[in-house]
């Protein structure tokens, strides 16, 4: 998960190059360590990315974590991979209905007790692993599914497709979804991260639109009063004032559309943005 969101926020050669080769090795007491090639990976990882891979996987473990990077070569030779390393790596558990992440060694086959039709009763060695257990290992442990990131897959209620989409149309629709992409929102804990910083440019590629596509669609009014809204970044530069990308707060729940909000007296919050969002057009 968090390779999957460190691949969205930088280029790939920078990815490919400092990123890609870290190594999980322990967690251990609020510590996350990971192994790198050499001193040198090992002190760009923690100059530019520790915080925010700190951040990731609190917010994954639901606890402060710390990272640690230990330089470790041992882990890029050329051999079969040992399964019994795995332990060493967070395994990836099903709680209710939201994934976390469990440190947890795997536990051995216990016995069970279960009652046969006649109402004998009987021990029978437990499935291990699980079903699911075996469907999140086949989701997240493939080739496959490092290419499809479905850790990274976006909530999209049948209402907003059905009822927003026929009124924003789909260059709004997609420009929406490729800004909650950049954000996150859980709503089982609440936790809410939904002001970027970013560019038009890089909206426009999300979206697969122009870049005048999505000028237009930030300063459309029923997006501009329910889904979007942005401010221009601007900085002084020895030939004056320039733009220096966007600010932007994205709306991550779906409101009511102006007609349902009339059929049902359920009032949407008008200004459900920070005040330094109040406005702004190009």
């Amino acid at each position: 998960m968090v390779l999957g969101s460190l691949r969205s926020e930088m280029s790939r050669a920078l990815y490919e190059t400092w990123v890609q080769p870290l190594r999980p090795v322990s967690y251990q007491n609020q510590t996350f360590t990971v192994g790198a090639f050499n001193p040198y990976g090992k002190a760009w990882v923690e100059e530019r990315l520790a915080r925010r891979i700190e951040q990731l996987l609190s917010g994954l473990y639901e606890e402060p974590v710390s990272l640690s990077v230990a330089v470790s070569n041992s882990f890029y030779k050329d051999r079969p991979i040992d399964n019994n390393a795995a332990a060493l790596v967070p395994e990836m558990a099903l709680v209710g209905k939201t994934a976390t992440l469990s440190a947890a060694p795997a536990k051995p086959r216990e016995k069970v007790a279960t009652t046969t039709s006649n109402g004998a009763d009987k021990n029978e060695i437990a499935a291990e692993p699980s079903t699911r257990k075996m469907m999140l290992q086949r989701a997240y442990g493939s080739e496959r599914a490092r290419l499809i990131q479905p850790e990274r897959g976006m909530f999209v209620t049948g209402y907003l497709f059905s009822n927003w989409l026929p009124l924003i149309g789909h260059s709004a629709f997609a420009v929406i979804l490729a800004a909650r992409s950049l954000c996150y929102w859980n709503p089982m804990t609440g936790e809410l991260r939904n002001v970027v910083e970013t560019e038009m440019g890089e909206l426009a590629q999300r979206a697969a639109v122009s870049v005048r596509t999505v000028k237009d669609v930030l300063n459309d009014e029923l997006v501009m009063r329910y889904f979007l809204r942005y401010r221009v970044r601007r900085v002084m530069t020895s030939n004056g004032v320039r733009t220096a990308g966007i600010s932007l707060q994205v709306r991550m729940d779906d409101p009511l559309t102006p007609a349902d909000q009339v059929s049902s007296g359920l009032l949407e919050e008008e200004e459900w943005y920070l005040a330094e969002f109040s406005g702004e057009k190009e």
